[in-house]
């Protein structure tokens, strides 16, 4: 496989990081775009003896800001602030797999650091970050799974709806705070319109799950900020719930003291 070919493989997936970085489609796939046109026009940039994988990240944070992000506050019961580095680390290690010597090589750090900041960032989401959720999936062994999942961080399963009619009819009963979409639903209905039709009522985040998640980073027209790849893997989905919350909630205003 060449550079070339390698680098438009991995494309997608840097796009599912960017956008779950900054909550934003634009705003990530803009600097992703960014990112290639600095590795075309200075290919020296991008060293040839280090995995291309890895090499395209650490492109990317050489020339990310911080400025970039939204600022996350969290109660101050809690940590003060998770902070940018912490969210960087666990995504990197929980959603795209790197190991914590590549994470530390992506973000010029040592590897203790990486693990210190994917720790406390787990701690500190674990800690505030539950809601009612609204699973819509359609084969029974999949919702049983995530419902688990969901459960034992804290969550509260609202509903299960395996079509959209019966998505539609969930929300109008539990209101959730956050959606699992399936893209494909049994009995040919399409999980994408359903939550179509949801946020005209609520605006809440979605998270969608696909066996095809490269159809959905393509960066070529509106699409998802958050998506899970069937089959998923357990620390992928509470990653990603962990980081829907936290950006969902960035302005929300402070509790009122007692």
């Amino acid at each position: 496989m060449t550079n070339e070919t390698a680098l438009t493989h991995e494309l997608p997936f840097l796009r599912r990081y960017a956008r779950m970085l900054t909550g934003a489609q634009d705003t990530a796939d803009a600097a992703v775009r960014e990112t290639l046109q600095v590795i075309l026009a200075a290919p020296e940039e991008f060293r040839s003896d280090a995995p291309v994988r890895t090499e395209l990240y650490r492109v990317f944070h050489k020339l990310w800001t911080d400025a970039a992000l939204k600022t996350i506050d969290l109660p101050t019961v809690i940590m003060g602030a998770l902070s940018h580095k912490s969210r960087k680390a666990l995504l990197l290690t929980s959603i795209e797999e790197f190991s914590f010597s590549e994470a530390a090589e992506i973000l010029a750090i040592e590897e203790s650091q990486v693990r210190e900041r994917a720790d406390e960032a787990r701690a500190a989401l674990r800690s505030m970050l539950t809601s009612r959720v609204l699973v819509i999936e359609d084969e029974p062994i999949i919702a049983l799974h995530l419902k688990n999942l969901l459960i034992d961080m804290g969550n509260d399963v609202a509903a299960i709806a395996g079509t959209a009619a019966e998505a539609l009819a969930s929300v109008e009963q539990t209101t959730p705070e956050l959606i699992l979409a399936d893209i494909n639903l049994a009995d040919g209905s399409s999980g994408i319109e359903a939550v179509d039709a949801i946020m005209k009522e609520i605006d809440v985040p979605v998270i969608f799950i696909t066996a095809f998640p490269e159809k959905l980073l393509t960066g070529e027209r509106p699409e998802p900020v958050y998506v899970i790849a069937k089959p998923f893997n357990p620390e992928h989905v509470q990653a990603t719930v962990m980081q829907a919350l936290l950006m969902s909630r960035e302005d929300e205003p402070p509790a009122q003291a007692a």
